[in-house]
């Protein structure tokens, strides 16, 4: 019995590796499907006001649009994806072709409890809670927790799968993204400095830092003892022996505190994190470092998690990356003009957010363009500058694409003049799903992982059919969903 579980934990091991990965544009498609399928859901919501009210079968269609849809891009439609989002796509001109309901910005809907102000109407503030920046971060959630057990079946392509040294995968984007957008809600405490015109000292930036580091530490620690106490199959060229994705995590805001004191000289985060990314890959390229990364033997503790300690300073600058963005798209208004129109700030945003996605997309072709750039290969292993411009290039891109999405069919929004009528215009341009996944995103995200354990320790997944795997999966989503939806409902806020 004990070599038979040995032999499975190898064979699972060996499976959930991807050597090559697979093309850039492949990713996107299939990255789209989720984007379509939100126009699809702001279509019905801004047309037809469907989701209001929100009963038993709008949380049935919202599940279906918002996460069951981007688990079928992932499974059986992995093959075609643009045929799935074409199903999406068909429905929503239809939909649009269709007479609207009264307009829904008349109706006064009762506020859940997660987006009531605590005053009546007044004057707006320097920061906003943007609707497609809920929408970016739900979704990104949502497809990260829909892969990490999906890759464990046959049914999952390994294309997709994290690729062993070098090359792109579905699964490789996803990590980065969720330290991007880590980075990009963590701009909102420096705004708020900026706006009222304090500078909070080292010493009390790394104390604040180390209290939101202390259960992301606790976390990584308790995986480490869960992982190797049950004998969980797991890829050591990932991150290490003992290093996994919550030390990344965690030691991320002590590094963010003190790079904030390098401003005073570099006053930007995006140009923190291109010297960063230019300085990692000059030690990778001129010294033995990349080599000990990749073919080291394993002798202490140092070279044991080599992979997860070298790859820090990789996702340290994507995270900068992602301040650098939070520090535009989080401001109610990025232009200096006084006087400025809500239409015109919200042109200025699509504009800047637009001129970022290209000079992002730009520095990544011209260190991988072998032709015309540096011909460098993108290795999420390494976390070395291709992989920094792609994660950038791709999480701005789909940004932009959330924000067209909302100004098209949610200009209420930007209009608002007041506090409530915002936040109510807030409520209608969101998924109640993708908001619950956005409010307590690092413990739905906790919860994932355990939910992962549980089913991999209870079912052979290799051995489970295509249809017992997609039953399985819906079942996990719906259950995270439920749960996430509940906690929104409960007017819960796990911070972590």
């Amino acid at each position: 019995m004990g070599s038979n579980s040995t032999t499975y934990k190898q064979m699972k091991e060996d499976f959930v590796s991807n050597l090559s990965g697979g093309p850039v544009a492949e990713i996107n498609y299939v990255t789209a499907v989720g984007p379509i399928a939100f126009l699809l859901w702001s279509v019905l919501q801004s047309r037809q006001s469907f989701f209001k009210p929100y009963r038993h079968f709008s949380f049935l269609v919202d599940f279906l649009l918002n996460v069951v849809a981007p688990l079928l891009a992932i499974t059986l439609y992995s093959d075609t994806p643009l045929l799935l989002c074409g199903l999406f796509l068909v429905p929503a001109i239809f939909v649009y072709a269709l007479p609207p309901n009264p307009p829904i910005s008349r109706k006064k809907p009762k506020l859940p409890p997660s987006t009531q102000v605590q005053k009546s109407p007044g004057q707006q503030g320097v920061l906003s809670t943007k609707p497609f920046l809920t929408t970016y971060r739900g979704s990104m959630l949502i497809l990260t927790c829909l892969a990490i057990l999906a890759v464990d079946f046959r049914i999952f392509p390994r294309r997709f799968a994290k690729v062993e040294t070098w090359g792109t995968s579905l699964m490789d984007v996803g990590v980065g993204s969720f330290v991007f957008s880590a980075g990009v809600v963590a701009a909102r405490p420096v705004l708020k400095e900026r706006a009222d015109g304090r500078t909070t000292p080292l010493h009390q930036r790394l104390l604040y830092s180390m209290r939101h580091s202390f259960p992301l530490l606790v976390l990584g620690v308790i995986r480490l003892l869960s992982v190797k106490g049950l004998d969980y199959a797991e890829h050591v060229t990932e991150y290490g022996v003992h290093w996994n994705f919550f030390f990344t995590l965690g030691f991320l805001p002590p590094f963010v505190a003190i790079f904030q004191s390098a401003l005073k000289v570099i006053p930007s985060y995006a140009a923190l994190a291109i010297m960063l990314g230019v300085i990692y890959q000059y030690v990778l390229e001129t010294t033995s470092l990349k080599a000990f990364i990749l073919i080291a033997p394993r002798t202490d503790l140092l070279s044991m998690n080599r992979e997860g300690i070298c790859s820090f300073l990789g996702y340290l600058a994507i995270f900068l990356a992602g301040q650098d963005t939070g520090m535009f798209v989080l401001p109610r208004s990025i232009s200096s003009r006084s006087g400025s129109s809500n239409s015109r700030q919200r042109a200025t945003l699509l504009l800047t957010m637009a001129i970022w996605s290209a000079i992002w997309t730009a520095l990544y072709f011209l260190t991988t363009n072998y032709p015309y750039g540096a011909g460098l290969d993108v290795s999420r292993r390494l976390a070395n500058l291709p992989y920094i411009l792609w994660i950038a290039a791709f999480n701005t891109a789909l940004l932009l694409g959330c924000c067209i999405v909302e100004s098209i069919f949610f200009p209420m929004f930007y209009n608002a003049a007041d506090t409530r009528t915002e936040q109510e215009a807030y409520e209608i341009a969101t998924s109640r799903v993708l908001r619950s996944y956005n409010r307590n995103g690092l413990a739905i995200f906790l919860v994932a992982n355990l939910m992962t354990g549980l089913v991999n320790m209870t079912v052979p997944t290799l051995d489970v059919g295509p249809i017992g795997a997609m039953g399985i999966l819906v079942g996990y989503a719906a259950v995270l969903t439920s749960i996430a939806v509940a906690l929104d409902s409960w007017n819960l806020s796990i911070k972590l």
